[in-house]
């Protein structure tokens, strides 16, 4: 007697195998799946993390840090040689105050700036830049070498009311050159920085004002 197979029984079995093949394709695929079901609101997948956790990193900065750190370290070193002369020509004790505060603030700053350039691989200006750049004319409110050169030549109140006038318009350089940074900058250290040389120098700027008065 030959025995026949059940209908039924074959489409049971290849219900079976259908359904087995699906749950190998989709073991098999979850790998290539990972990143999309991030996309959709599932959870991001490890190898994300370390890209998502580097673009939050505060060492991260941009073009405008680069130049911020550029600019201001040539800017705080004339700065620094401009309160230089000043113990040994001001005649004002308010001036001898303002440039030794001036200098306490800014010799750790030119430190930190050329440490984040370092750190970013950009060059630190050399000192010698600024003055061959200076020949040509100052910007940021830069001092000229005429200029520079004027206030070394100077003493006593002669000295004080170029020193302060001369200051004033670096401070008024230096505040530009910081809200800048402050408006397209990335990094929160320089951010930091820019801030900080805004109120302080602002400050500084109006205290100016009031000795500039005193010596005319």
């Amino acid at each position: 007697m030959i025995r026949t197979r059940s209908p039924f029984r074959r489409t049971t079995v290849l219900a079976a195998a259908s359904a087995a093949a699906l749950v190998l394709a989709a073991c098999g695929g979850h790998g290539d799946t990972g990143d999309s079901s991030a996309a959709h609101g599932g959870h991001p997948s490890h190898t994300a993390s370390p890209a998502a956790s580097a673009a939050a990193s505060p060492g991260q900065h941009n073009a405008a840090d680069v130049a911020f750190a550029e600019g201001m370290v040539p800017h705080h070193r004339q700065a620094v040689e401009m309160a230089d002369l000043a113990p040994g020509r001001a005649r004002s004790a308010e001036v001898k105050k303002l440039a030794a505060d001036i200098q306490r603030a800014q010799d750790p700053e030119i430190e930190k700036l050329s440490g984040w350039l370092t750190s970013w691989g950009e060059d630190v200006p050399a000192a010698g830049a600024m003055d061959h750049s200076l020949h040509g004319g100052a910007s940021g409110g830069m001092m000229t070498m005429q200029e520079m050169d004027q206030l070394e030549k100077a003493s006593g109140k002669a000295f004080d009311t170029a020193f302060l006038e001369m200051m004033i318009k670096h401070h008024d350089g230096a505040v530009a050159m910081a809200r800048t940074e402050k408006a397209e900058g990335a990094s929160p250290d320089a951010k930091a920085m820019a801030d900080a040389i805004v109120t302080s120098q602002s400050a500084e700027i109006a205290q100016m004002h009031e000795l500039l008065l005193g010596t005319r």
